[in-house]
């Protein structure tokens, strides 16, 4: 059996985690950040490697330890160049990733779960149930072993599962992108989407400085409801009066992600309420268009609809993009792939 399925993966861990594995190790302290030169910046994939250690060290980690890491399990290719790469989990599991290149942007959106509990009656993920949460190295997995991985300039917390569910592991993951000692990254090339799970909200945005998305989708507490469970608990209204507490006038950015049911929430009712829940507070609104699933009861709304919604807000004051719909020809919703491959091995 590979070493990463039996043994704990050091990938993934902080600074203060490597320091603990050190002194567990009977290690010195400072032998946490050779540690993490050696996985985050050199990228080495063997203990053996990491020669700065003595042997007796090196030996005493790899008896526990391992690097970790799990390769590609499969990949789909776009006719427009976005990629859907499948990975499989420790838990036995499938989760998925999507590389999104656009002229000199190249992003990858990540899974924080292995399905998600969330319920929303739109998301092929939220079919799947939930399954298990991804620690922090599975979630870095995706963006390490990618062949793409030295050409991104962003990361987005959009994949399969609520990202905020799964709230330390996903924070360590930023901490380790962001970190001096990790990779180095800008919070500015981060995005976390949540549907709006307001205690973990407000420790995200305490605790780190990468940009959030807010799952909306429709702007009428009732009709929400209908389609996200989550409004009953944290209606957004109240993630909204959160969000206005913070200070989004500087380089940090908050967003509001709005799928486009035809005949559901885009009426001009649509957007008075938008314009009325959102006064007050600096941020956009990206249109997004349905990736449609198999059985789902809406359907996407046409392109002269999603025109008329971006500038009728737009004339409100409300900064609205069209989101650009990417890779509709490899099962582009999030959670088909993984889904199909689960159904697959359970054949």
């Amino acid at each position: 059996m590979d070493s990463s399925a039996v043994k704990e993966w050091l990938f993934g861990k902080t600074l203060p985690e490597l320091e603990a594995v050190a002194a567990a190790s009977g290690m010195p302290r400072f032998a946490a950040g050779q540690i993490a030169g050696w996985i985050y910046a050199r990228g080495v994939t063997d203990i053996a490697a990491m020669t700065n250690l003595s042997l007796r060290n090196r030996e005493r980690l790899s008896e526990r330890y391992c690097v970790g890491l799990l390769p590609v399990a499969d990949v789909q290719q776009s006719s427009d160049g976005t990629k859907k790469y499948l990975f499989p989990t420790l838990q036995q599991r499938y989760i998925e990733s999507a590389y999104i290149p656009d002229k000199d942007r190249a992003t990858l959106c990540v899974s924080s779960q292995s399905g998600c509990r969330m319920g929303c009656r739109f998301c092929m993920t939220a079919r799947q149930g939930f399954a298990h949460n991804l620690t922090s190295g599975e979630i870095l997995n995706q963006i390490r072993t990618i062949p793409e991985s030295g050409k991104l300039t962003n990361v987005v917390y959009m994949g399969m599962g609520e990202p905020l569910d799964n709230l330390e592991s996903v924070l360590n993951s930023i901490e380790i992108l962001t970190a001096p000692w990790g990779y180095g990254w800008s919070p500015s090339r981060i995005t976390l989407s949540t549907i709006g799970v307001i205690p973990a909200m407000r420790e995200f945005l305490n605790r780190s400085a990468a940009h959030l998305a807010v799952s909306l989708h429709d702007p009428i507490p009732s009709e929400r409801l209908a389609m996200m469970p989550v409004e009953g608990k944290y209606p957004m209204g109240q993630v909204v009066a959160e969000l206005k507490r913070h200070d989004f006038s500087h380089q940090r950015r908050v967003s509001f992600e709005y799928i486009v049911f035809a005949g559901i929430n885009d009426s001009p009712a649509h957007v008075t309420a938008l314009v009325r829940l959102l006064s007050g507070l600096k941020c956009r609104i990206n249109l997004i268009r349905f990736h449609a699933i198999p059985d789902a009861p809406m359907q996407g709304a046409d392109e002269a609809t999603m025109i008329r919604m971006r500038d009728a807000l737009a004339r409100k004051g409300i900064i609205t993009t069209i989101r650009a719909s990417r890779g509709e020809d490899i099962q582009a919703a999030c959670g088909l792939l993984s889904t199909r491959e689960q159904e697959k091995q359970a054949e």
